[in-house]
């Protein structure tokens, strides 16, 4: 995500490196830089100018503190326009009862079918909303079941009307199955459709007339760059939407549309799709976003995640038996389960300040626990429970039995041993400011 935009801005900003002041000069060549690595994210060319500009403006009127270096100003005056660019702020779903009505819409292919059901989850988890998923996309091959399958995945009900090819109809139908069946969320997913195709335009304009919803979300493709833009003004026009979501985010090296659409349209960015997993949708931050870009990382957002899996009960427990060096192999792969839950990892890596840099020409699976999971699994229940059981020869079981080799059961176990060490650290006093700290940071909406 934004990675050939990161390198690209990094290296504009050496320019100034060792500078002592920031000069007319010195600054126009940096943001030279900063707009050529704008145009290559994709980014609409006036808006590049416009931003390149401000921070130029801003730039020269700073009073560089002796204590900041004029690179570290510059960064920061672009980390806030970048920001702002993108919305200033996060805005959340607009949820209204009995039943809210949420209508998605956007071109054939963008991802609104997959999105219907992540935000249905999202919300049934997060919010402890009751959502019913509506199949409106009559004309698509298996776009019914498909809808269908998700709603299994996320054990939320779908509703659908075999035979019937008017979207505007079972819209109405759907939200009065709603009311008499206590469905406080309405999800509408329609059928894709070309911003060129006036007949379908027509179709959606006729559902949101019909329906009147709170809600409406333009999906887009963001790896279509600044095409995405372009539709989405062409659909802003004709359905005044009420937001964007971004999805492919983590497919798009690039991020052009992430940075221009809101100018364009004067839409906020809701949520943003960062993988495939139905977990995979996140709140869109723009300040979280700017500190992404600009190799910051985002600790905020991976704390929330970390507590959106985090059983206050079962860490109480845990931190006893850390205390009295109980921490066991059972343990540990509960720990390797929440972990997993939290997401894809390169993109959990790249939330920590300097490590996604460091790790972007790694690849990282989604299975590298595999091999870890596998070697506790080979174990008896006696040694995950009492890993001082672990000889020469009940290594070797293991290693035989998970299909590795002794040198990897070894290294895990080792592993192991260090973990437990730190974890017992962490409960002292300075364990326990740490999660209070952590208890104490503020989460978004």
């Amino acid at each position: 995500m934004f990675e050939s935009l990161s390198d690209k801005l990094e290296k504009s900003f050496r320019l100034l490196k060792g500078q002592g002041r920031i000069t007319e000069i010195n600054v126009a060549e940096t943001l030279k830089e900063v707009r050529r690595a704008l145009l290559n994210a994709d980014v609409n060319y006036k808006i590049a100018k416009t931003f390149t500009d401000t921070v130029k403006d801003k730039a020269l009127g700073q009073d560089v503190l002796k204590s900041v270096k004029p690179g570290q100003m510059l960064v920061k005056i672009v980390h806030d326009e970048l920001a702002q660019l993108m919305g200033g702020e996060a805005v959340d779903v607009n949820i209204k009862p009995n039943p809210s009505v949420v209508l998605m819409a956007g071109l054939q292919g963008s991802g609104k079918t997959t999105f219907s059901g992540k935000l249905a989850n999202l919300l049934k988890n997060k919010r402890g909303k009751k959502p019913l998923l509506v199949a409106c996309d009559v004309y698509r091959p298996a776009a019914i079941d498909q809808l269908k399958v998700l709603g299994e995945q996320i054990d939320v009900e779908v509703y659908s009307e075999e035979g019937n090819m008017d979207p505007v109809k079972i819209s109405k139908n759907a939200i009065s199955h709603a009311k008499q069946n206590g469905f406080n969320l309405v999800i509408i997913d329609t059928a894709g459709r070309l911003a060129i195709d006036e007949q379908m335009m027509n179709e959606i304009a006729s559902i949101k007339s019909a329906i009147n919803p709170h809600e409406i979300l333009f999906v887009v493709d963001s790896m279509t760059g600044q095409d995405a833009v372009n539709t989405a003004k062409e659909f802003n026009e004709r359905l005044d939407f009420d937001g964007v979501v971004l999805t492919k985010l983590d497919g798009d090296t690039r991020g052009g549309a992430a940075l221009s659409i809101r100018e364009v349209v004067n839409k906020p960015i809701k949520f943003v799709g960062t993988g495939e997993k139905m977990e995979a949708l996140d709140v869109f931050h723009p300040d979280r976003m700017a500190d992404r870009i600009l190799g910051m990382g985002d600790i905020v957002s991976l704390v929330e995640k970390a507590q959106e899996q985090f059983d206050a009960d079962e860490a109480r427990k845990l931190q006893k038996k850390i205390a009295k060096n109980q921490f066991n192999f059972n343990d540990f792969l509960s720990q390797i389960k929440q972990i997993k839950k939290m997401g894809n990892l390169k993109d959990l890596a790249s939330m920590i300040p300097g490590v996604g840099k460091a790790m972007k020409n790694m690849d990282i699976d989604d299975d590298a626990f595999k091999g870890i999971e596998a070697i506790i699994y080979s174990m008896t229940p006696e040694e995950r429970e009492n890993p001082k059981l672990m000889n020469g020869s009940r290594r070797k079981r293991i290693a035989d039995g998970s299909g590795s080799d002794i040198q990897e059961v070894n290294r895990l176990i080792k592993q192991f041993d260090e973990t437990r060490k730190l974890m017992k650290m962490m409960t002292g006093a300075k364990g326990k400011n740490l999660a209070r700290m952590m208890g104490n940071m503020p989460m978004g909406k």
